[in-house]
């Protein structure tokens, strides 16, 4: 891969929902193996610009780059660019009547042409690696919170993607299930994955983020290291939200 060409780039994004101004001119770029946490209230665009990034929202204006090229508009180019993106939401979004292990490996054989065989020995493999492959063989209703999204995550690795984007991936999750997720993803972060996390988690964007970007109705306010952001805040709306949140810091 082009170390110099970012993997995801947002130039000049707008997007409303009626009159909802939910993105204005929001430009970020995100390079090879770097992992940016997107923080901000509720209702500040994170969500949307996370799920804009492989078109599960049109944007109204601006551009929206993968790999240098233009995100296409549908059909098979931008399946196939949805494929270098790996996506874990909040819900889970497995197949129940599938087995964890179909889940896995439905994407690498419908969708790339692996043999089952292969796709079923790569898919133990990310099964294990996320520390549920003893549950391969059930379906996902038997699972904690915890297991099914661990288990998505290792689903959206099957495609082998240049990038993960992750949309409050541990908000549906109960406390105790949250730092075995998020441990899943500080190992990946750790073996160069490249990253955008939308996220309440401070403590895990102190820890990972190599960029925290501030966000706040619709806009990128500021971005910086974590130690700057969390410490030396620029903007007072920052400094309000950090304030709400000190306890969690």
């Amino acid at each position: 891969m082009n170390t110099d060409v970012p993997v995801i780039e947002l130039r000049h994004v707008e997007k409303c929902f009626g009159d909802a101004h939910v993105l204005k001119d929001v430009s970020l770029s995100v390079m090879p193996g770097e992992v940016v946490v997107v923080i901000g209230p509720s209702g500040s665009g994170k969500s949307t610009l996370c799920r804009a990034i492989n078109r599960l929202e049109r944007i109204d204006s601006g551009e929206i780059l993968i790999l240098g090229e233009p995100l296409p508009e549908e059909g098979h180019e931008l399946a196939a660019v949805r494929a270098e993106l790996g996506m874990v939401f909040q819900s889970f979004n497995l197949f129940a009547h599938m087995s964890v292990l179909r889940n896995v490996t439905i994407g690498p054989t419908e969708v790339l042409g692996v043999s089952k065989a292969e796709a079923e020995r790569e898919a133990l493999e990310l099964l294990e690696r996320v520390g549920v492959a003893s549950q391969a063989k059930k379906v996902p209703a038997q699972l904690s919170g915890g297991q099914q999204q661990r288990v998505a995550i290792a689903r959206s690795l099957a495609m082998h993607p240049r990038a993960m984007l992750f949309d409050e991936p541990t908000s549906a999750l109960d406390p105790e299930m949250i730092n075995e997720v998020l441990e899943v993803m500080v190992s990946l972060a750790s073996q160069g994955m490249t990253m955008i996390v939308v996220t309440h988690e401070m403590s895990f964007a102190r820890r990972v983020a190599d960029r925290v970007v501030f966000m706040s109705d619709g806009a990128i306010l500021e971005e910086g290291t974590p130690g700057a952001f969390f410490e030396h805040p620029k903007t007072e709306r920052a400094r309000e939200f950090l304030d709400s949140i000190r306890e969690h810091v």
